[in-house]
C-alpha cells in the first residue's frame, strides 16, 4: 500500500537542512551551497536574521521566502525558503554561546518531526558543536544519536561515503574503552541487517558486498590479541552467511590491509567495528569531499563530513563542497526511494 504522505512528499522534492551551530561556518556553507540552482525546493531551519546578516558579511546574494507547507517556491539560484527559528542570543561569529544550545536543537527537532510526518523529503544537517551542548547541561553526544532518539529507532548506523568508498561504524560516539562491551552478536547482526536494508533502499545495491574489519590488531591474531573475533564477530559473521542471502559478507580482515585497492574496489562498504578505526581513512581519502549518512531512521539524513569550524565563520575562505554532494547525495536517495514506493 503507498503512504499517501510519502507519495505526495517524493512528488514534491521539499529538503530541509539545518545549519548547525550559528556562531560557526554552519550558516556560511549553506549560503554558499545556495549560490546554486538545485532541482528541488531547500527550506532552511533557522534563524532569518542570522542568516541575511552573514551573507551580507560573506558578500553574497540570498533572497528568504518564508516556508508555506501547502505552497512550494520556484528554484532559484542564491535564494530558499525559511522555516525561521529564532535565537535565543545575538550571535558573534567565532564566539560560543550556551544560550543558544537550545536553538540549535530546536531547528533540528522542527526539522526531523517535519520528516518523520511527511513533510520533508530528506534532512540535511550542518555541523554543530557538541562540547558547547554538553557544556550547557544538555547530554548530546552527536546527530546521529539524537535523531535515533527522536524517531525512537533502538539502532542506526552512521555511514560515510566520497567517490573512492564507503566506511560503515557498528559503534559511534562511545570512549574506546566501551568499545569492546558493545561488540555482540546483536548489534552485528543489527549492524548488518540495517546497512544492506540501507544500501538497497538509497542506492539501488540489490546484494550488497559487505568488507568487515577485526576489532583487535591483525584480527585478533587467532585470540593471542584478543578473543572478540574468535567469540562474538567470526561466528556471527557465519551465522549470517548461512542464513542471510541478501548481502555479500567478508571478513573479519583486519583493519591496517582492508583498505587496500584490491579489497575496496569489490566493497560496496566496508563496516568497522568503531569510529576511529575507519573514519581516519576515509577522511584522509577525501576530507572535504565526503559525507556522513545515516541508516536506520525512518527518513533520508544526509551531512557534512566536518566540524562547526569556529575560527573560520565569516572568514570567506571555507569551501562548501560537502554541503553541495550532502544535497545531492540527499536528492539521489529519494529519487532511489521514490521508484520503490511508486
Amino acid at each position: 500500500m503507498i503512504n499517501m504522505n510519502q507519495y505526495y512528499n517524493q512528488k514534491r522534492k521539499r529538503i530541509i537542512i539545518t545549519p548547525g551551530e550559528p556562531a560557526g561556518i554552519g550558516p556560511d556553507i549553506v549560503i554558499m551551497a545556495l549560490q546554486k540552482k538545485w532541482p528541488v525546493e531547500l527550506v532552511i531551519c533557522a534563524d532569518l536574521n542570522l542568516l541575511l546578516d552573514r551573507a551580507k558579511k560573506l558578500q553574497l546574494p540570498l533572497t528568504l521566502q518564508p516556508y508555506y507547507i501547502n505552497t512550494t517556491t520556484s528554484y532559484k539560484s542564491h535564494s530558499a525558503s525559511i522555516l525561521h527559528i529564532p535565537l535565543a542570543n545575538t550571535v558573534t561569529p567565532g564566539q560560543l554561546d550556551t544560550t543558544n544550545n537550545h536553538y540549535v536543537l530546536k531547528t533540528l527537532n522542527r526539522a526531523a518531526y517535519g520528516c518523520i510526518n511527511g513533510e520533508f523529503s530528506a534532512l540535511v544537517t550542518g555541523p554543530v558543536n557538541k562540547a558547547i551542548i554538553n557544556q550547557g547541561g544538555i547530554s548530546f553526544s552527536g546527530h546521529t544519536e539524537w535523531l535515533a532518539k527522536i524517531s525512537k529507532c533502538k539502532k542506526t548506523i552512521m555511514m560515510l561515503s566520497n567517490k573512492k568508498m564507503r566506511v560503515a561504524l557498528v559503534t559511534t560516539h562511545i570512549p574506546i574503552s566501551a568499545v569492546s562491551s558493545y561488540i555482540t552478536q546483536k548489534s552485528l547482526i543489527d549492524s548488518i541487517t540495517i546497512l544492506t536494508q540501507g544500501l538497497q533502499k538509497y542506492f539501488n545495491i540489490l546484494k550488497p558486498t559487505i568488507y568487515v574489519c577485526g576489532l583487535n590488531p591483525h584480527s585478533g591474531e587467532s585470540g593471542y590479541i584478543g578473543q572478540e573475533e574468535i567469540k562474538i564477530i567470526i561466528p556471527t559473521l557465519n551465522h549470517l552467511k548461512q542464513k542471510n542471502n541478501h548481502c555479500h559478507i567478508i571478513g573479519p580482515l583486519p583493519a591496517d590491509t582492508i583498505f587496500q585497492k584490491k579489497y575496496l574496489s569489490h566493497a560496496d562498504v566496508i563496516l568497522a567495528m568503531y569510529h576511529d578505526q575507519g573514519l581516519p581513512v576515509l577522511k584522509y581519502s577525501g576530507f572535504g569531499k565526503s559525507i556522513n549518512i545515516t541508516l536506520g531512521l525512518p527518513f533520508i539524513r544526509t551531512s557534512v563530513d566536518h566540524g562547526s569550524a569556529i575560527n573560520l565563520s565569516e572568514s570567506g575562505v571555507v569551501k562548501c563542497n560537502s554541503m553541495i554532494i550532502a544535497i545531492k547525495t540527499a536528492i539521489n536517495m529519494i529519487k532511489n526511494n521514490a521508484k520503490k514506493i511508486l
